[in-house]
């Protein structure tokens, strides 16, 4: 399995994209795309590089098992993403962000979303929550978030901010995008004191079920994604 200048191009469009949507903090936060079957080998934004001007071109590859080659790369990268990627065959991409919505979402006692629309019922029973922050030990955190996700794709981490995995860059990136939009909707509803008008478990599972079998969504998105950036900011794929 070897990494396309395709795939570059992806992960650098959805830098590009996510600072645009203002979801990045400064320039913490990391992206990764593995690069072989194990996942002990995957491309990562390097330490100090803007999201604005993210290309191709910038994105690092490196071996979790090597921490040498991991030079330029910020620890929390090396530990976090390789823990995931090795524990989990099927993260191939991992997106970890300190967007404002979920980052909000992840200090409540409850994070748990209701389902109270069509985007919050995308996540209906779907989510993982990690409650278990004790400072920033990155070794033992990495380990903990991957055993902990079990069979989601998004995970809400306590106190800390969201992760999302997806079978490439397209699928993850819708995962983390909507998941920030359904994070919005339930916290801005919450401000208007008024009841929420949450859905019937049935509803919102069929829901839930329908976002799933439109299963090309993610790739369509990210193409119009790059449509845009192709007539814009054409340099992101250098």
């Amino acid at each position: 399995m070897t990494t396309t200048t395709a795939d570059r191009q992806d992960l650098a469009a959805a830098f590009r994209w996510c600072a645009r949507l203002g979801l990045n903090e400064g320039i913490a936060n990391h992206f990764s795309l593995a690069v072989n079957p194990e996942g002990t080998r995957f491309l990562v934004n390097p330490e100090g590089k803007h999201w604005r001007y993210m290309k191709a071109s910038d994105l690092v590859e490196v071996d979790a098992n090597d921490p040498e080659s991991a030079e330029g790369v910020e620890i929390t990268a090396l530990d976090i993403h390789g823990a995931l990627h090795r524990q989990l065959p099927r993260a191939r991409c991992v997106m970890h962000l300190h967007s404002k919505y979920a980052t909000a979402l992840s200090t409540l006692k409850d994070p748990v979303i209701p389902p109270i629309d069509q985007t919050t019922m995308r996540f209906y029973n779907r989510v993982a929550v990690d409650d278990g922050f004790d400072g920033m030990g990155v070794a033992e955190e990495a380990e903990r978030l991957a055993g902990s996700l079990g069979n989601h794709n998004v995970q809400i981490m306590g106190q800390h901010g969201v992760l999302a995995i997806g079978a490439n860059v397209a699928r993850c990136f819708d995962e983390i995008y909507y998941f920030e939009r359904a994070a919005e909707t339930y916290l801005t509803a919450l401000a208007t004191g008024r009841d929420l008008n949450v859905a019937s478990p049935e509803v919102a599972e069929k829901t839930a079920r329908q976002w799933e079998e439109v299963d090309t969504s993610g790739d369509l998105h990210l193409a119009a994604i790059r449509e845009v950036l192709d007539r814009e900011e054409p340099d992101y794929r250098d």
